[in-house]
């Protein structure tokens, strides 16, 4: 047993393991891991003391939440686990009714998880993409139904700007209705654009990050040299940003390459936090990997880190990351490799408090949140 301390997520009960089994890779083909291969490393989880466990209606057409269903009943073990899926990128080509946030998406979402799942109930629900359509009204309003037809208990934002995630969480607070208490965003070493708001408006509402793709997709774990630079085309262009014909379990040629993410993963900035990450993995004697996933994990803000793997002992590898302990030099030299710029206005957030305050220090009752 590695994962023995659970942290809650957001300003919740629900107590989560600090990392988290993503089974986006259940059922996904070449690229992912077959059924037996999936119940291994659900088994490697669970054995080790993991509970939280996340899929999506989309993964593998359906296949990932129906293998993690059987999984669990073959292993009793529902009332130890936390299970995590969403909806919101399309099931369907040819309709707008199968994709988005709208109150009929969110409960057919729910409907088809809930019996692919074999579960009577889903712990946590999260809305997988924001689809810049459906008023924030209806969306807290099919939240809520869920909610109270015992379908969620609980749910959260995934890929969303903060301040939408805001105002959804304002208005339920507001109303006395049920509060998001989760927000699921990539988050590395090399992928830092939460830390300006995301994390920030999670601190103030009681929101817990969950943060996938903490090992940049790859890039973290050391396997590219620099030479994959010239390779990479233009900087940040990704071939599909969503990656949804992948996830539907259909292939647009995304995954073909050696790195479909070539154009905005393979830049020299991404390579100095590279060798920065190298740097203190080889004088701690341990994994790039490791070392990126423990810096995710101790994180202001977040929860709990979604792992991925195509076989257990890569799964059990990842795990072991959480005994890493930094000095203090290496957690500078670490933070600040891929620190983001301070863009406007986030420059201005971050001044010293004596510079509003005529010279004088202010302490602010929740120094956590700043």
């Amino acid at each position: 047993m590695i994962l023995t301390t659970y942290r809650t997520l957001g300003r919740s009960g629900l107590a989560v393991s600090p990392l988290a089994l993503g089974t986006m890779t259940f059922g996904a083909g070449r690229w992912g891991a077959d059924e037996a291969t999936s119940r291994s490393i659900f088994d490697a989880y669970v054995e080790a003391g993991g509970n939280f466990a996340d899929t999506a209606d989309v993964y593998s057409g359906g296949q990932s939440e129906e293998m993690l269903g059987r999984f669990i009943a073959e292993r009793g073990n529902r009332d130890r686990m936390v299970i995590a899926t969403k909806s919101g990128f399309p099931r369907a080509e040819g309709t707008p009714l199968a994709g988005g946030n709208s109150a009929r998406n969110i409960r057919d979402g729910i409907e088809g998880s809930l019996r692919r799942l074999g579960t009577d109930f889903i712990d946590m629900y999260w809305t997988h993409v924001w689809d810049r359509t459906t008023p924030p009204e209806e969306v807290l309003r099919a939240l809520t139904d869920a909610a109270r037809r015992g379908d969620i208990l609980y749910y959260g934002f995934s890929n969303a700007p903060a301040w939408y995630a805001a105002q959804i969480a304002t208005l339920a607070r507001a109303h006395g209705l049920p509060e998001p208490i989760g927000l699921q965003y990539s988050y590395s070493l090399i992928d830092r654009g939460v830390e300006l708001d995301v994390i920030p408006a999670g601190q103030a509402l009681g929101l817990g990050v969950v943060a996938w793709s903490p090992l940049g997709a790859g890039m973290l774990t050391g396997k590219y040299g620099r030479e994959k630079i010239a390779d990479a085309g233009p900087a940040g262009s990704l071939p599909n940003r969503a990656g949804v014909a992948t996830i539907n379990g259909g292939s647009d040629g995304r995954l073909n390459g050696d790195n479909p993410y070539g154009g905005m993963l393979f830049t020299k900035k991404n390579f100095d936090v590279v060798d920065a990450l190298r740097s203190v993995a080889s004088e701690i004697g341990r994994p790039m990997a490791q070392v990126a996933l423990a810096w995710v994990a101790a994180r202001r803000g977040v929860a709990s880190v979604l792992v991925g793997a195509s076989r257990p002992e890569q799964l059990l590898v990842n795990i072991a990351a959480l005994d890493i302990a930094f000095s203090a030099d290496q957690q500078t030299r670490l933070d600040a490799a891929g620190a983001p710029p301070m863009l406007n206005p986030y420059f201005i957030f971050d001044l010293p408090r004596a510079r509003i305050f005529g010279g004088q220090d202010i302490e602010p009752w929740a120094p956590n949140i700043v």
